[in-house]
């Protein structure tokens, strides 16, 4: 029904599970495609001794081209593009599936909710790692969590029509190795017409957090800094007075309900004054920062 693209870089443990959840967790039969970034810690033997449909680059060239990589590879209408450290919850599928038929339309941006031990749209310690994960907890609990669906998403999961993703080029390569690649992705999309951009609050996953950047090794791109030079504007403020998403807070990702497809922003006087900031932004980096 979908193809599921999951890029990973040496992180075997986090994706064994997040496939393991997927298999026991989905209602309809998926396409998975696997990206293998360097693959030394038994990934890429893994991907091949299982025969699981994959690409593979001996180096890490980023989490924006594995998937542009692995994207390649879809044969279904759908791209949900997934990090390899998250655990799909029952009936994600369905809640997607749902959605998909009620809409009726090729223009949209569907993403799921998180939840996390800390910093989710839900949060609910279910274990901050796989040493301690409590996998039974959260498949006892997930249900029971109230959530509502939500307006302006930007993060993974998220499900787009494959015509869409052809369009817009996938993600941009810029973001390499990944920061800021989804409000990048919404912004493309933004430009091509797209206005629904919907969290569904029953399609969820446990998100351990970032397992990749927490490495040591891990060199961050600054991908603010990318979008603010290449759209003249900061993700914040696409996301703020475009999206009408959400934020971060300490209580969490902090959201607006969904109430329907996106219109162009109201120009208010919050809209210019935080404009301004932008373009003061774009200035001081193109004077001080090239």
């Amino acid at each position: 029904m979908f193809s599921i693209i999951i890029p990973t870089f040496n992180n075997l443990e986090y994706l064994q599970l997040c496939l393991s959840s997927l298999e026991k967790n989905s209602k309809f039969n998926h396409e998975i495609i696997i990206h293998v970034n360097e693959g030394t810690d038994g990934t890429y033997d893994y991907v091949n001794n299982n025969k699981l449909i994959h690409t593979y680059t001996k180096e890490n060239v980023g989490l924006c081209t594995g998937t542009n990589l692995a994207s390649k590879k879809a044969t279904t209408n759908y791209i949900l593009y997934t990090h390899d450290d998250m655990y799909f919850c029952p009936d994600w599928d369905i809640e997607l599936s749902r959605e998909i038929k009620k809409l009726d339309t090729k223009a949209f941006y569907i993403s799921g909710t998180m939840i996390e031990r800390k910093s989710g749209h839900i949060q609910f310690d279910c274990g901050n790692d796989l040493k301690n994960f409590d996998e039974v907890k959260l498949l006892n609990n997930f249900s029971h969590k109230k959530y509502f669906n939500h307006q302006g998403s930007s993060w993974a999961p998220h499900l787009i029509h494959k015509d869409y993703w052809v369009r817009v080029g996938g993600l941009s390569e810029e973001f390499n190795p990944g920061i800021g690649s989804d409000p990048d992705l919404n912004m493309k999309l933004w430009n091509s017409g797209v206005r629904i951009f919907k969290g569904l609050g029953n399609f969820r996953v446990y998100h351990f957090g970032s397992s990749v950047l927490r490495k040591k090794n891990f060199k961050r791109n600054k991908g603010a800094k990318t979008f603010i030079i290449k759209w003249g504007i900061t993700p914040n403020f696409f996301i703020k007075h475009y999206l009408k998403g959400g934020y971060f807070s300490s209580q969490g990702i902090i959201c607006n309900e969904y109430d329907g497809p996106l219109k162009k922003p109201r120009k208010t006087i919050n809209y210019f004054f935080d404009l301004l900031i932008c373009k003061i932004k774009l200035i001081y980096l193109k004077i001080f920062k090239s």
